[in-house]
Order: structure tokens, then C-alpha cells, then sequence
């Protein structure tokens, strides 16, 4: 990467969805700095990349990047994707994620606001809460669970960081965009937090049972990586969205009961489902959203694109990927 070229700054870009976006902005002849600590990414993704001429690879938490100016400065835009994530995370450390949730946000907000750079800030579909609405749009009131739950501890810190990003573009005029994600799946994502689809996925492989939490009645929109990715592109791309929130995801609904049998179906497996009490699962208490599906007319108006991935596609491009990675 040549001294004093511009280049694209993607924070958590080691992680399942930033290294899918790093894939794409380097062949778009983008160059990019990667900053990631690696506590949840993992620099496997970026492996086919590691030598790519335009790619610069930074080991690091937001705070402690003594070159944070210097790369926020020489920036043409930032996706800061860095975040704590999984539902195991949030319930078995709950310190560390609101912690890095919010102090690296706000570390990097500070960074980019002296020079206006472009900044696009990953938010979640968990900042909905416990409404239920049939689907979630952007302009919707928000209804978060109580603080003894600490899985809420992770939707307030996003929602935290979306509120921390719209007073910089209030107050600093810096122009941010933010996105809040729904379920994507696809890849290189690992079961290794919770994930539904690779942890199904790899127990139907083994012939084990899929383990289902509660019911399985509560149900969920899958969107797939590259989809994503194309919605996050058109978005940075797009000066009219500053200021904006924007949900990303699919809009094909599934039970996880029934998201399990198409899994066994879909790869052929002789595993059972085991459904399992939230209680066991991880504490007593635990809270869960009965549904999740987005409204993406906004996003759809704005970029000219929505999420469109089949689910059944999306369930037989993630297998394989699992059993090529095996």
C-alpha cells in the first residue's frame, strides 16, 4: 500500500462480516486497513488476502491503535463493524461487551469527527427489543428488557452507539450512516457464539441432535453475507443517507423449529431435534424475542437493492462452506 494514499478503514474487519466487506472493497481496487483485536475475529478469514498488495492488517483494540489518527486522517470512509457479539458473549461476559461496545464507538467517533470522514456504524436488530410488531421499521419506538437480564445489556450498548453517532453528526457535523442487522448468516461464520445456522448446521453433519432453545415458535429472517455486504457498499456510497438508520436483512420469516428441519432436510441428515429449556441453555431468566423481521423499504427506496438470497440457498452455500473449512 503506497505512504499517502487514501484507503478504507474497516474496524472488526477480521470478523465474519468484515472480511466479506474487505473481500469486496480490495476488489473493487479499494486499499484497505483492517484494525482488529482478534477476541472474536479471526485472522483465518483474511487468509486468501494476507498478501494482497492493497490490504494492511492492524492487530489491535480501537483505544490502543497509537496510529488510530494517522489512519482515520489518510481515511476516504470507515465501516466500523468491531463489536462484541453472540448471545453466549452477552450473557457469560456482559462487562466486556458494554465496555467494547461502547468505548471503542466512542473512541473512533472522536478520531473521525475532526476530519468529517464518512463513517457507517453496524447496529443490530436487537436494539427492537421486546416489541411485537409483525416486523420492525426504523422510525418504531424501542422496548428493552430489564436490567437483571443481561442479554438486554448488548441492545442497549448498540443502541448507546447509534445515539453517540447521531449527536457527532448533530453536534460535529460528521456524516454517519447507521445500520442495524438482521440475523446474517453465510461463510465463515462459526457456531462458536451461539449462531443458529453454522451450530445447526454442524451438529446435522455429525449426525447429532439439533439442539432447539424454548419452543422453537420464536422466529427469525436470515440474510445472507454478501447480501450484506452489498447493502453496507451502496449505503457508504450514498451522501443522501447521513444522518440515517437503515435496517439490513431478509425478509423470509422461519420458526427455528422449522429452520432446524429444513437444515436436517436440506443436507439429507438423520439427526433429531432436541428442544432445550432457555433455563439450560443459559440461565433462568434468559429473555428471547419471539420474533425478528425487518422492514427494508427504506433501505430498498434509498440503494435500489434489498436482500434477496433464498433461504434454502443460504442454508446450502453455508454447509458447504463448513465442509470445505473442515
Amino acid at each position: 500500500m503506497s505512504a499517502g494514499a487514501k484507503h478504507i478503514l474497516v474496524t472488526g474487519g477480521a470478523g465474519f462480516i468484515g472480511s466479506h466487506l474487505v473481500e469486496r472493497l480490495l476488489g473493487e481496487g479499494k486499499p484497505v486497513v483492517v484494525v482488529d483485536d482478534l477476541s472474536t475475529g479471526n485472522r483465518e478469514n483474511l487468509r486468501a488476502l494476507e498478501k494482497h498488495p492493497r490490504l494492511r492488517v492492524i492487530q489491535s483494540k480501537i483505544s490502543t491503535c497509537a496510529e488510530l489518527p494517522e489512519l482515520v486522517a489518510q481515511a476516504e470512509s470507515i465501516f466500523h463493524l468491531a463489536a462484541a457479539v453472540g448471545v453466549e458473549l452477552v450473557v457469560k461476559s456482559p462487562i466486556h461487551v458494554l465496555a467494547t461496545n461502547l468505548h471503542e464507538t466512542e473512541v473512533l467517533l472522536k478520531a473521525a469527527a475532526p476530519q468529517g470522514v464518512p463513517l457507517l456504524v453496524a447496529s443490530t436488530s436487537e436494539v427492537y427489543g421486546k416489541s411485537q410488531k409483525a416486523a420492525f421499521s426504523e422510525e418504531d419506538d424501542l422496548l428493552i428488557g430489564p436490567p437483571h437480564q443481561s442479554r438486554w445489556s448488548y441492545a442497549c450498548s448498540k443502541l448507546m452507539d447509534e445515539f453517540l453517532a447521531l449527536a457527532y453528526a448533530q453536534e460535529r457535523a460528521l456524516p454517519v450512516v447507521i445500520v442495524r442487522l438482521f440475523n446474517t448468516v453465510g461463510p465463515r461464520q462459526t457456531g462458536r457464539y451461539g449462531m443458529v445456522l453454522p451450530r445447526f448446521i454442524a451438529a446435522a453433519r455429525r449426525g447429532e441432535p439439533l439442539r432447539v432453545f424454548g419452543d422453537g415458535q420464536q422466529s427469525r429472517c436470515f440474510c445472507y453475507v454478501l447480501d450484506t455486504v452489498e447493502a453496507l457498499v451502496r449505503l457508504q456510497n450514498s451522501p443522501v443517507v447521513r444522518g440515517e438508520v437503515f435496517n439490513i436483512g431478509g425478509t423470509e420469516e422461519i420458526s427455528i423449529l422449522d429452520l432446524a428441519k429444513r437444515v436436517i432436510e436440506t443436507l439429507g441428515s438423520k439427526s433429531a431435534i432436541e428442544l432445550v429449556p432457555y433455563a439450560e441453555a443459559y440461565a433462568p431468566g434468559f429473555d428471547d424475542m419471539r420474533r425478528r423481521k425487518p422492514v427494508v423499504e427504506k433501505l430498498q427506496r434509498v440503494t435500489g437493492f434489498c436482500p434477496q438470497t433464498s433461504l434454502r440457498e443460504i442454508i446450502e452455500r453455508t454447509a458447504e462452506s463448513l465442509a470445505t473449512a473442515s
